[in-house]
């Protein structure tokens, strides 16, 4: 099986964030048994780091269930143009936005234009990040520090005030936090300081934006073969990425599609401030 190839096959990128046409094995974004039931017909949603790993999966699911989509990436434009090729592939719209998410004004203006494009905004899936291992707390030094959060937990911040001035009830907020929130990490202290921020984020705005019926969840992954792992870690640990899990494995970004997709339907609408954990077994506690 794929988890197989990446154990023998293990590839380096050499600068962040990595490119998903460069990687070998190619993440899986969606599983070709995939079963679309219109859950999303006639939204519109806008997905940041949609261009690849995590990100293009939601695309490519979003765009199967019905929904336009925006793509939000900062300079990884051959992925960013395949995942918009698998989006019009399903008929639907998709536009990309290349720009760097710590910019306050490019994420209230990626809002603008895509209602101005697109008319609406149904679903904000605030998904880019970044990480950059140390193996020492006194390594992280200021500079890092400040892009790690501005990256990770900011831009959701931007997004998230530019959109709900535009969504109505029944739309959504959904965030992608991480299963470093809810255990140790050394490594990547700043990171999952920022992951453990956006749960508290998402549970905090749920409750803000509970009074509008927009609802916020979000989704913590644990290991997923995506271009954020073979631009960061050293080989060695590519070589044994997700073998921590009960499943022995890493998760493919097609298994966290599906995911999203349920926390943005109707399926889902008395669920707000939640976390969906999809980690292929850890067991975690809130």
């Amino acid at each position: 099986m794929e988890q197989e190839v990446i154990e023998k096959k293990p590839q380096k990128q050499d600068r962040q964030p990595g490119i998903e046409a460069e990687m070998n094995p190619k993440p899986e974004y969606i599983k070709a048994t995939y079963k679309a039931s219109g859950k999303l017909n006639g939204k519109v949603a806008l997905i940041t780091g949609g261009d690849s790993g995590i990100g293009r999966a939601v695309s490519v699911h979003y765009a199967k269930e019905g929904a336009d989509v925006g793509i939000v990436y900062l300079d990884e434009d051959v992925d960013a143009q395949e995942t918009k090729k698998l989006v019009e592939a399903e008929g639907r719209k998709c536009l990309l936005f290349k720009g760097d998410v710590k910019n306050a004004d490019f994420c209230k203006e990626t809002v603008q234009n895509i209602i101005s494009e697109l008319g609406s905004l149904n679903i904000l899936v605030n998904n880019a990040g970044m990480q950059i291992p140390q193996k020492e707390a006194e390594a992280i030094t200021e500079d890092q520090l400040e892009q790690t959060f501005r990256t990770n937990i900011f831009a959701y911040f931007y997004f998230a005030q530019a959109a709900v001035e535009h969504m109505k009830e029944g739309d959504c907020i959904i965030n992608t936090t991480s299963v470093t929130a809810y255990r140790s990490s050394p490594n990547l202290i700043d990171y999952s300081s920022t992951k453990g921020a956006i749960t508290s984020f998402t549970r905090s705005l749920a409750t803000n934006l509970a009074k509008k019926k927009i609802r916020v969840n979000a989704v913590a992954p644990g290991p997923v073969w995506t271009p954020l792992i073979v631009s960061t870690f050293e080989e060695e640990k590519i070589k044994k990425f997700g073998s921590e899990t009960a499943m022995e494995r890493p998760g493919q970004p097609s298994e966290l599609g599906p995911a999203y997709v349920f926390l943005a339907s109707d399926d889902a609408s008395f669920i707000t401030g939640q976390v969906m954990h999809v980690n292929g077994g850890e067991v975690v506690n809130g």
